[in-house]
């Protein structure tokens, strides 16, 4: 490598890591944070506390090792506050080469050996593309036909792990962490971005997430489009229509809230609706490689909040990248 090129780098790095010491508190985690992402950032296949230090502090691995540990597990810094400042860094550079476009949904598995560490159960994986052990998180990215960015991701606690107190003890899970289902901790994330006034975009999910009615109904009482896939089976009415006005109220007892359907106003399956043949239907792709079309249900701002309102579309395969959405997963 280019010795001019190198140190510029390296200057740019210690720049950026300078600045991410504003959001972890005391100066004294300056040094363990740039050792840390120092030791992220080279090519050992384990990123663990013990062969970053071997690699960041080869004279002294010993010291480095509590060094790290203390910095990772013990030190009282916030993750969320780390990312808020690497998106303030980050977003006007992004935003150079054009708006944000979309608000990506989407959740990453982490194979595991063992029960021990937080969080990791069976259940689906994507990089095994099956049911395995492993741990899970859900993540929220801005991004542009430039690049993406990740702005929120936290650890998937599951049930089972969140009602343990004994495992949540020996793991150090603090006491504030409580179970909430992906797509729950999705809406909070992306709650989290708009109160924070982050660039508006169409928020793209898989139908992982897109099945969940809680999820688009908060997405859209939040003012802002979606695109989600979604299961053949889900229920939806064609435009402009939607379910009959409860009944008129008696006078004796509590009002009817129920909205009312008959044979006449009845919600469609989007199989039916779309009139597809139901090839590839069950795959839930938003947009695959191998399907010539995929369901796809779009909600544009501002929009009641109901599922019953949900349009249904033909995506062609080649209008969206598969890359750049979620992958359908269970």
């Amino acid at each position: 490598m280019d010795r001019g090129i190198s140190e510029e780098s390296g200057s740019r790095f210690a720049g950026f890591v300078e600045s991410l010491c504003e959001a972890i508190g005391h100066r004294d985690r300056t040094g363990p944070l740039r050792d840390y992402c120092a030791g992220l950032l080279a090519g050992c296949e384990r990123k663990r506390v013990e062969p970053l230090a071997a690699i960041t502090a080869p004279a002294r691995v010993s010291a480095q090792h509590q060094s790290l540990l203390h910095f990772v597990g013990k030190a009282p810094w916030s993750d969320a506050a780390v990312l808020g400042k690497v998106r303030d860094i980050t977003l006007p550079l992004l935003e150079k080469h054009g708006p944000v476009e979309a608000w990506i949904v989407d959740d990453t598995g982490f194979p595991k050996k063992g029960r021990h560490s937080v969080g990791v159960a069976r259940q689906y994986c994507g990089q095994l593309g099956k049911q395995d052990n492993c741990q899970a998180a859900v993540s929220l990215s801005i991004a542009n036909r430039h690049g993406s960015l990740p702005i929120a991701y936290r650890l998937y606690l599951p049930q089972d792990w969140a009602s343990d107190e004994e495992r949540r003890g020996r793991a150090g899970v603090p006491g504030d962490v409580t179970f909430l289902t992906k797509p729950e901790i999705a809406l909070k994330q992306i709650a989290k971005a708009y109160e924070d006034g982050v660039p508006h975009g169409v928020v793209l999910m898989d139908a992982g997430y897109g099945v969940n009615t809680a999820l688009r109904e908060g997405v859209t009482a939040l003012g802002l489009s979606y695109a989600a896939g979604i299961q053949p089976q889900t229920s939806v009415w064609k435009e402009g229509e939607g379910p009959l006005p409860p009944k008129s109220f008696s006078g004796n007892g509590r009002p009817p809230k129920l909205m009312r359907r008959d044979e006449e106003h009845r919600p469609l399956s989007v199989k039916e609706l779309v009139g597809f043949s139901g090839i590839g239907l069950g795959n839930n792709h938003l947009a695959g490689r191998r399907l010539r079309a995929a369901v796809l249900a779009f909600c544009a701002s501002p929009r009641p909040a109901s599922p019953s309102r949900l349009r249904s579309d033909r995506a062609k395969a080649g209008r969206m990248a598969s890359d750049r959405v979620a992958g359908a997963r269970s």
